[in-house]
C-alpha cells in the first residue's frame, strides 16, 4: 500500500487487487485494503473493533484502487474513518471503521461448537480436489482453489467446490491458516497486519452456508455471486500463525441475495471476531 496525495478526504492510499480467476476481484482484498488504510491514520494506538463495507461495483483484477481515508472524528476513547475505493474515475467500495482505545471491564465469549473434527483430520483443499473434475472447473480455478489463496481451509462437513459435501445444511465451519509465516508491513504493527489477513480471509467462504441450503456448489453452471455488504466486529486480538475456526450459519436466502453470519474462534475457544455479511446468490432455473 502507498500513500498519494488526497483528492477527496485528508489521506489517500492505492493499493493493487490480487489475481483470481474469476470477472471480478476478490471482496476481501477490498475490506483488507481498506482497514490497512484506515488504520495507518489512527497513531494514538487504539485498534480496529468494527468496520462495516459496501461493494458498489466490480473491481478489475490486478488493477490500482485508490482508498481516500475521511478523518470523521479522533476521540480518548474512540476515533471513526470513512473510507471510500476509487477505481476508474468511479466509487467501487465504502466503509466506515472504528477503533477504541480499550477500557477495562468484565469479559464474555460466546462459547466455540465443541462437535467439530481437528484440522489435522480433515483434507486440505489440494487433497479433495486431486483427480476431481466437474462443473465449469478448470485448472486456473482448481489451482486457486487448491493453493492460491495464501490460506489453508479445510471445510466441515465437507468442501462446496464441485458438490454440497455434507447436505444442504445452514451451518458449515471452515478452519483456517496462513500457508506461510505473516511477513512484516511497514507502517503496520503485528496486531493491525494481522487483523487485515483475517478481514482478507473471512469473505471466501462466508456465504457457502446459504448456498449449502440451496444445494448450489461453486462450479455449478449459472451461479453467479457477488459481497453487497459486509461488517466485521473484532472482540479481541488475534494472532495469525495457527489455526481458527470460522463457525458460520445461514440466517436467510430471499430474492436472489444470502445473509450469514461467522464466528472465529482460537483452537482453545476464544472468540476473537464475527462476521455478519450479505451477498448476491444468481442461480441458474432458481424458483421464488
Amino acid at each position: 500500500m502507498t500513500e498519494v496525495e488526497a483528492e477527496v478526504f485528508d489521506r489517500a492510499f492505492t493499493a493493487t487487487t490480487q489475481p483470481c480467476p474469476w470477472p471480478k476481484a476478490y471482496g476481501g482484498d477490498m475490506v483488507a485494503q481498506a482497514l490497512v488504510a484506515a488504520s495507518l491514520t489512527v497513531t494514538d494506538g487504539k485498534a480496529m473493533h468494527s468496520m462495516h463495507s459496501y461493494f458498489m461495483r466490480p473491481v478489475d483484477i490486478g488493477a490500482e484502487v485508490r482508498y481516500e481515508v475521511e478523518v470523521l472524528r479522533d476521540g480518548r476513547g474512540y476515533s471513526t474513518r470513512q473510507v471510500r475505493g476509487f477505481q476508474n474515475g468511479k466509487p467501487v467500495y465504502v466503509c466506515l471503521a472504528s477503533f477504541a482505545a480499550g477500557e477495562a471491564s468484565g469479559s464474555f465469549g460466546t462459547t466455540a461448537p465443541t462437535d467439530v473434527p481437528g484440522p489435522e483430520t480433515l483434507p486440505t483443499s489440494a487433497a479433495y480436489l486431486e483427480g476431481r473434475t466437474g462443473g465449469t472447473m478448470t485448472d486456473e480455478s482448481r489451482a486457486y482453489w487448491s493453493g492460491g489463496r495464501s490460506f489453508d481451509m479445510r471445510h466441515v462437513p465437507g468442501p462446496i467446490y464441485l458438490d454440497v459435501e455434507g447436505g444442504n445444511t445452514p451451518h458449515q465451519a471452515v478452519w483456517v491458516r496462513p500457508y506461510d509465516a505473516l511477513r512484516e508491513v511497514p507502517g503496520l504493527t503485528d496486531a493491525q497486519r494481522d487483523a487485515a489477513a483475517l478481514a482478507y480471509v473471512c469473505d471466501y467462504t462466508i456465504l457457502e452456508p446459504a448456498m449449502r441450503v440451496l444445494g448450489v456448489a461453486w462450479a455449478d453452471e449459472g451461479l453467479v455471486t457477488a459481497s453487497l455488504d459486509h461488517a466485521m466486529w473484532f472482540h479481541r486480538p488475534v494472532v495469525m500463525d495457527d489455526w481458527l475456526l470460522y463457525a458460520q450459519e445461514a440466517l436467510s436466502v430471499k430474492d436472489g441475495r444470502g445473509s450469514a453470519v461467522g464466528r472465529f474462534f482460537t483452537t482453545d475457544g476464544v472468540l476473537v471476531a464475527t462476521v455478519v455479511q450479505e451477498g448476491m446468490l444468481r442461480v441458474a432455473g432458481a424458483g421464488a
